[in-house]
């Protein structure tokens, strides 16, 4: 299966957007769950502050996940960002921009990361990740249990963590983001009542925080991106988001 043919299948779609300027580094992502930003401003070597905007969010605790990104980040060197850790306690979403934003707060040009997943099709799923439109990776799998590439036959898509430390960026950052980007696209093949309750979630982010867990109700709009239109973050400017 080409790209082009992965394109015209329905799907899961994951936009990233990263854009560096002096003194600050905007990551932004869409998909069909979630639409949200994160500024790390910082002084070249050190981050001096933390923004975040949650356009789009699934659970009603999710506005609370921003104070606690800032306290873990502010102050942290840029280059000691993706160690930081305390991930589950925060938003996965918001801490996967802060890291990305670190790694390229250097940069001189923005980057775009997209990526399709589509649904399965005689029970083969495949997925992709393209940055700034050029193929860097792609998963086949069956449930979860991976046939290409070939590094990781047989491997599970949830036990991906030593392939992924084993590879050279910018691979391992692509890894990582398809990794992720194929566990949330299951949510398509879920039903919503089966993940409406947070408590029945294991504690692994912010709102599945036991105390957060038993306030938190599912909410949001969900958009299905396949097709030409929408496109995932085609209404965020760089610095906010467009009404659609």
């Amino acid at each position: 299966m080409d790209s082009a043919r992965l394109d015209a299948l329905p799907g899961f779609r994951r936009r990233f957007r990263v854009t560096p300027s002096e003194g600050a580094v905007i990551a932004a992502v869409e998909d069909d769950y979630h639409c949200m930003a994160v500024t790390l401003h910082h002084d070249g070597t050190h981050v001096t502050g933390v923004d975040s905007l949650m356009e789009r969010v699934p659970w009603t605790t999710c506005p609370g996940a921003p104070a606690v990104l800032a306290a873990t980040f502010t102050g942290v060197a840029l280059a000691d960002v993706a160690s930081r850790g305390e991930k589950k306690a925060n938003c996965t979403h918001l801490h996967d921009l802060a890291v990305l934003a670190a790694a390229h707060a250097a940069d001189d040009e923005p980057i775009l990361y997209d990526i399709v997943a589509c649904d399965p099709v005689d029970g083969l799923a495949v997925a992709e990740i393209r940055r700034d439109g050029a193929l860097l990776l792609r998963l086949t799998r069956r449930q979860h249990i991976l046939e290409s590439p070939t590094a990781i036959v047989g491997l599970s898509l949830l036990k991906l963590r030593p392939w992924i430390d084993s590879l050279e960026d910018p691979q391992r950052e692509a890894a990582r983001l398809l990794q992720w980007g194929a566990i949330l696209a299951n949510g398509r093949l879920i039903p919503m009542e089966r993940q409406s309750t947070a408590t029945k979630v294991p504690p692994n982010c912010f709102t599945f925080q036991p105390d957060n867990a038993v306030h938190a109700r599912r909410v949001g709009q969900v958009i299905d991106f396949s097709g030409a239109s929408p496109t995932p973050l085609d209404h965020f400017d760089g610095h906010a988001f467009r009404p659609r």
